[in-house]
């Protein structure tokens, strides 16, 4: 035993540690295993530069790749490398022998490698071991010969031979401790054992309990033995009575005389009748065992279910389809002159493609319920097919058959469970489709929407051609930028806009109530709501594009009303503003930004969102610097190049807002957007933040109640922008007065609601001269030159 880093005084040791993985190495044995762990290379090279000594310690989970000394148990083997062997740069194989165990007390270096001081254990050894001793030595070797004998079929007899010789007692206990194949864990309660005698102990448990589990292990592979050559004796069997019976003229499987009478009486295409005939013959040759004979099975029995050529006939009554249309949505007026249009062109000719549409909008409009209106007016099936969130192509195309737990695509699945091949499918959220490694789903969905292609759409399943040309396809949208281009240009797009006070205030009058009265099982006669008090509810407590909010603002007016009429046995309650404000707290309508008085270096800009249109201010301080331009408020690359343009336009106008022509060599620009933790883009916000800029550097306040949006060039130009129902909506919403829009969106004044025109006064601007004349209030703007 090496000495170099003992302290004779009190038994203490300082050693590198080497962790060790499902092993456990005991005094005075002799072991082989390979290194690859990094710290562990470096604890052995460091342990052979000192005096070859270091401590082998078994971690506690072996999972962990860095353990530190709480992953570790606390005793483990000081060992003396023998030998070692380098076969790569990251690999080792050492012989280590076991010296004396050790009890670790404080951590000296956790990094590169772990170094502990630890603490000599000594173990109570045995010199001259009593006739106790002698016969538990006896009966652990009557132990293992037992044990060999239960595990003669695993080639492993000859392990115990060298131990018997063995006569040191001590030395015994150790060697057999060591080479007993048994879970590392009991390994370390055996190292951790404080002598000879309760070693042997533990020994004499442990080998009764693996003698034990190897009998259980053998009386268990005899029965699964058995059970094997009973089942070698059925197959025989079982392929005698077909011989029988084929003898016989009979016919063994039943199913399969279903599967040819279905394909007889169906109809199906000449080519599918071909491939199932001959699938049906090669199912029928296949013996029931064997495994691919349940996956043709299933492969044939999807095939002969789905409608081939199975229709429903359409009905086209564009009078009849314009009152269900009006009776079950309010507004969308586009949208019902698009689905009429397709009614009457459907008149004159039944044969032609049916369109793809994408309603495109915000949620809670009715995308999704003026889908299944179309399904009803044509009287086909309807099925919705959710795409949110779909990241793997095989979800569209289908898995190939060969593969375990193979199904086939959303769009052949749904067409089964219609049961026709003319439904109306409503691929919903087709915006939130993902990829990943897994494929591309809207490369798949190409195949699907475009007319020229889906009269031979493949399904990797099916591996037949499916004629999806007689589907009534119809996608919805929150947004148009995720959508692939590609894909986008298969569809006709339909913009299903906002909806204004008005037309909420409809729609909860026509639809929404009645549905909740139903749904609770009450009537307007128990509670009364007026007109005023739904107007409250939807200027106060809803802030949305849509009308979801709304639903379930009302749902919870009628719960709660309820709850009162139970409670106080009253036939009837009204609505009041006063019961109204308790039921549902104070209003929570949050107005946006907007200015309450004349300021300098403040302007509100409108923006669009996928959840409608709101207004937003753009904030501007000059501070003393060298031309510096800080942009804040999580703005987006387009917003940041907008404001990039503006300073270009007021540089080159600097002497008509007079202003010196260095002045941007000896100011800093601070441009702020409130709120910072919402993310913006996009040019609308360009003569927004020009004109907060030109108001800043002027000091000429800005005009409240003045909103404003459109694109700005670097000359001052001002370019359209989209989104102007919406924009104008939240405008209106926030009182703005003077709403400035670009002169090229004049062409969809129609779009606006009569609401917007009639209580907000629209200007239409070409450059930004003109907004600049509008939205300040000084009349410096006279000097100032057009281009």
């Amino acid at each position: 035993m090496k000495q170099d880093n003992i302290n004779d005084e009190n038994n203490i040791v300082i050693l590198p540690v080497l962790a060790l993985k499902s092993m456990c190495i005991f005094p005075m044995t002799t072991v082989t295993f390979d290194v690859g762990r990094t710290s562990s290379l470096l604890a052995i090279e460091k342990a052979i530069e000192d005096n070859s000594q270091l401590l082998l310690v078994g971690q506690i989970d072996t999972v962990v790749e860095e353990p530190y000394v709480n992953d570790l148990y606390n005793i483990g083997t000081v060992c003396t490398v023998e030998e070692y062997v380098r076969f790569t740069e990251n690999r080792i194989r050492v012989v280590v022998k076991g010296e004396y165990k050790v009890g670790i007390k404080t951590v000296k270096q956790d990094k590169p490698f772990l170094v502990v001081e630890a603490e000599i254990i000594k173990d109570k050894t045995e010199p001259n071991p009593t006739a106790n001793l002698q016969a538990k030595r006896r009966l652990l070797i009557k132990k293992f010969n037992e044990y060999e004998k239960n595990i003669k079929n695993t080639g492993e007899t000859n392990q115990f031979k060298n131990v018997y010789s063995i006569k040191n007692i001590d030395l015994f206990a150790l060697e057999a401790s060591n080479i007993i194949d048994i879970p590392y864990e009991t390994k370390q309660q055996l190292l951790e054992a404080p002598g000879t005698a309760q070693r042997l102990e533990l020994l004499l448990n442990v080998m009764h309990t693996e003698t034990e589990i190897v009998r259980a292990m053998n009386n268990i592979s005899g029965k699964v033995q058995d059970n094997f050559s009973k089942q070698q004796k059925d197959n025989y069997l079982r392929e005698e009575m077909r011989v029988i019976k084929e003898e016989l003229g009979e016919d063994e499987y039943s199913d399969i005389d279903e599967y040819n009478k279905k394909l007889l009486t169906g109809k199906y295409p000449a080519y599918v009748k071909e491939r199932l005939e001959k699938d049906i013959n090669k199912l029928e040759k296949m013996h029931p065992a064997m495994a691919d004979s349940q996956v043709m099975r299933s492969y044939i029995e999807f095939a002969l279910d789905l409608p081939w050529e199975e229709y429903t006939e359409d009905k086209y009554d564009i009078t009849e389809a314009a009152k269900a249309l009006n009776k079950d949505h309010y507004g969308m007026e586009k949208v019902k002159e698009r689905i009429l249009e397709f009614f009457a062109v459907r008149s004159f000719n039944k044969k032609g493609n049916d369109p793809i549409l994408c309603l495109y909008g915000p949620p809670g409009v009715g995308k999704t319920s003026i889908a299944r209106s179309i399904a009803e007016c044509l009287g086909r099936k309807y099925v919705r097919i959710s795409l949110g969130g779909v990241h793997d192509e095989a979800e569209i195309r289908g898995h190939r058959k060969t593969y375990v737990g193979a199904m086939a695509g959303r769009i052949i699945t749904a067409i089964k469970q219609v049961g026709t091949s003319n439904p109306v499918i409503l691929l919903d959220e087709i915006d939130k489709v993902a990829n990943d490694m897994r494929g591309d789903p809207a490369s798949a969905l190409l195949e699907a929407l475009d007319s020229e292609q889906n009269k031979t759409f493949r399904d990797n399943y099916l591996e037949l051609p499916y004629d999806l040309s007689k589907v009534l396809f119809i996608t919805t949208a929150n947004s148009l930028d995720s959508i692939s281009p590609i894909l986008l240009d298969r569809m006709e797009v339909i913009e299903v806009s906002s909806y204004t006070e008005e037309e909420k205030f409809e729609i909860a009058s026509r639809h929404l109530l009645p549905k909740q009265f139903t749904a609770h099982g009450l009537t307007k006669s128990k509670i009364h709501i007026d007109p005023e008090i739904i107007k409250i509810i939807i200027n106060d407590y809803t802030t949305e594009a849509g009308v979801r909010e709304l639903e379930r603002t009302l749902a919870a007016v009628i719960r709660k009303s309820a709850k009162i009429l139970a409670e106080t046995n009253k036939k009837s309650i009204k609505i009041t503003k006063e019961l109204l404000v308790r039921m549902l707290g104070p209003s929570k309508r949050y107005n946006d930004f907007i200015l309450e008085n004349d300021e300098v270096g403040v302007a509100t800009g409108l923006a669009w969102t996928s959840v409608g249109g709101i207004t937003l201010s753009v904030e501007v301080n000059v501070l003393p610097g060298n031309g510096q331009i800080e942009l804040t408020g999580r703005l987006g690359d387009v917003m940041k190049e907008s404001a990039k343009a503006a300073i270009s336009y007021i540089r080159s106008r600097a002497q008509y807002f007079n202003l010196d022509k260095d002045f941007y060599h000896h100011n800093d620009l601070h441009i702020h957007v409130p709120e910072g933790a919402t993310p913006k883009d996009g040019p609308s916000a360009g003569i927004t933040m020009a004109t907060a800029m030109i108001s800043a550097l002027t000091g000429i306040p800005v005009k409240k109640g003045v909103a404003m949006t459109g694109e700005i060039t670097v000359r001052g130009k001002i370019l359209p922008i989209g989104g102007i129902k919406e924009k104008s909506l939240a405008a209106l919403r926030n009182g703005i007065k003077v709403l400035l829009l670009p002169e090229e969106n004049k062409k969809n004044e129609n779009d606006l609601p009569d609401s917007v025109k009639n209580n907000m006064e629209i200007i239409y601007v070409k450059t930004m001269d003109d907004v600049i004349k509008i939205a300040l209030t000084s009349d410096i703007n006279k000097n100032i030159k057009g281009e």
